[in-house]
């Protein structure tokens, strides 16, 4: 299964999906696609000699533009696009045209600490000052909402004794590595069902 992974920052869930022994002969990161032209992440795709793109809803030097995209895609038979720490909403007729086929991760336990702005640390620090005792990652499908797709799996972590939201940062992220090729390879091995507008892995 050929598959395109979306980023934004220093790629360290594209490089659990480069390295996971669990996708091996299963799927092919074909391209990788970032909303900023000197994204991090771009390093490891040329070590890897993947193809990468930068994307933008709207014709800019050095961008490609969602249609365009959609036509690499096609080219390079793409059958699942992973966001993995991609910040941007894609546009709704690109979320459309993929329907069920864009997967997201997202570093909590949705639908908790979800929507426009909660990323990144900022996640972390909601949590923390909720005194929860669990945090987690959530893989789930991509709509066109920020983080309202049917949920795909959760990986959930004690943070019962953490003493700042750094702490959960570390122990989520860990947890990101391990769930999204997780995900990734089920979907690769059709055992991903939607029944009732529930999600369940065969």
């Amino acid at each position: 299964m050929n598959i395109a992974v979306f980023v934004s920052g220093r790629g360290s869930n594209l490089e659990a999906i480069l390295v996971s022994a669990e996708l091996k002969g299963l799927c092919n990161v074909s391209v990788v696609c970032s909303d900023k032209l000197d994204c991090p992440a771009f390093q490891i795709a040329k070590q890897n000699n993947i193809p990468f793109f930068s994307v933008s809803e709207f014709p800019k030097n050095g961008f490609v533009t969602f249609q365009e995209l959609q036509g690499i895609f096609a080219e390079k038979e793409i059958e699942l696009i992973v966001l993995a720490g991609f910040l941007k909403l894609m546009p709704k007729e690109f979320v459309r045209s993929f329907s069920f086929k864009i997967i997201n991760i997202h570093p909590a336990l949705l639908p908790s600490f979800g929507g426009k702005g909660m990323y990144g640390i900022r996640v972390h620090e909601a949590v923390f000052k909720s005194s929860a005792k669990v945090s987690g990652a959530t893989v789930h499908f991509v709509n066109e909402n920020y983080d309202e797709g049917l949920i795909i799996d959760q990986a959930v972590v004690s943070i019962a004794d953490v003493q700042s939201a750094e702490e959960i940062a570390q122990r989520v992220l860990k947890l990101e590595h391990q769930l999204l090729p997780s995900v990734i390879a089920k979907i690769a091995q059709r055992r991903v069902e939607i029944k009732n507008n529930r999600v369940y892995l065969t």
